[in-house]
């Protein structure tokens, strides 16, 4: 079952991923805003999409169960703290790197994924055994 539910991840975090970065980059090209409120929007877009396809698709929760939108409301503003504070860290270690935007990027990305997934798993739409 947990492999199942992780290669499903894997393809509604990428899908994330593209919304989150296409909306960043967006948000940047426009110059719109600053990076770290871009990152919080980009980070935010992509949430809606993966609360819906992480609910009915990966862990096939049909009916929303008690508490979830608050359990998962609450992961999702602790991965987006971890998100924004790794991204801010990574673009001041990498400040002379030409493509510091992108590998900050992908490890905020990877850090707030792993984060998610263990969060989904076990706190947001875990199974009650009765």
């Amino acid at each position: 079952m947990i492999k199942r539910e992780l290669s499903i991840f894997l393809v509604v975090g990428s899908l994330t991923v593209l919304v989150d970065f296409v909306v960043y980059r967006g948000l940047l090209w426009l110059d719109l805003t600053s990076i770290d409120i871009a990152k919080g929007i980009s980070f935010l877009a992509g949430t809606v999409f993966a609360y819906f396809a992480n609910r009915f698709w990966t862990f096939s929760h049909q009916s929303v169960a008690s508490g979830s939108v608050w359990r998962f409301a609450t992961l999702y503003l602790s991965t987006l703290i971890a998100n924004i504070a790794v991204n801010a860290l990574a673009l001041a270690a990498l400040v002379n790197v030409p493509s510091a935007i992108q590998w900050a990027f992908l490890l905020a990305t990877g850090v707030s994924a792993t984060l998610n997934f263990i969060g989904m798993k076990y706190f947001v739409f875990h199974s009650h055994i009765r």
